[in-house]
């Protein structure tokens, strides 16, 4: 069913692309050629030798479109860390450092918008999440509903989405100690009807620097997830940035042992385009 999730949002990544490109050929004499297409990358890396030895690195790539008739978004990211952890060497019993993977995780996902008028629009989104450490070892969303521009000007930008979905999702395993050895044990795939909200907030303070701010959310019976995205970004050219952010993801249905709330904060370098 994963995989089904997947397809969907490439579909509707395609239907978005296919759709901007019609609405580009009828509006070729507008103030933007391209359609209304706007997007950026983001990468760091950052690296410790010495008493102690670390590896991080995390990208980020967005599509954004506006136009008349669209309002389209799209998004792949990615993390992945390494550091020194002691574990108990299967062979001689000591517990030893080794240098392993600590953090491995990625996502997907798109948004399709139609408006209806300036202001108001009906919205199809998809999403899709692999993390190795996580609550979750993969959760997927497809939904439909309707979004709302409720503020728009040089300086502030503020826009709702909400509507139902359908999602899935694969709990991280869980361990069990038979006749005295420790057991991984898979835990079932679930499912079921969420609400999805989305509720996106962007500011520009000066000329060169931007402030903005993602909630969304994804409540269900079984489970509630919610993620905020918190971005401040200083320009230094025209196409460059760097950018200070923070990310707050929230899971109720957690094993014993896992955490519900894991942090991210970042340090990137912004290319825009």
């Amino acid at each position: 069913m994963n995989k089904t999730l997947i397809a969907a949002a490439c579909l509707l990544a395609f239907a978005g692309v296919a759709q901007a490109q019609d609405a580009g050929a009828s509006t070729g004499n507008s103030a933007t050629d391209n359609g209304g297409w706007t997007g950026s990358g983001e990468f760091g890396f950052a690296s410790a030798r010495g008493n102690s030895r670390t590896e991080n690195v995390n990208a980020k790539l967005g599509l954004n479109q506006e136009n008349e008739y669209w309002k389209n978004n799209f998004f792949l990211n990615g993390m992945r860390s390494k550091g020194e952890v002691s574990v108990v060497d299967a062979n001689t019993g000591q517990t030893v450092d080794r240098f392993s993977t600590t953090a491995n995780r990625y996502d997907a996902g798109a948004s399709v918008g139609y408006k209806l008028d300036p202001r108001s629009y009906i919205v199809g989104a998809g999403r899709y999440e692999h993390d190795d450490f996580g609550a979750n070892l993969w959760q997927g969303i497809v939904s439909l509903g309707y979004g709302y521009i409720a503020l728009k000007n040089e300086r502030t930008e503020l826009s709702f989405e909400i509507g139902p979905g359908y999602k899935r999702y694969r709990p991280a395993n869980t361990t069990l100690l038979v006749n005295g050895e420790t057991v991984e044990v898979r835990r079932p795939t679930e499912s079921e009807v969420v609400g999805r909200g989305l509720i996106n907030f962007k500011y520009r303070l000066t000329d060169n620097t931007a402030f903005e701010d993602t909630l969304l959310v994804e409540a269900g019976s079984k489970n509630k997830y919610y993620q905020n995205d918190a971005g401040l970004s200083v320009s230094m050219t025209k196409k460059m940035a760097l950018k200070l952010g923070f990310q707050v993801r929230y899971n109720s249905d957690t094993q014993p042992g896992t955490q519900s709330t894991d942090t991210l904060t970042t340090t990137n370098l912004v290319y825009n385009f």
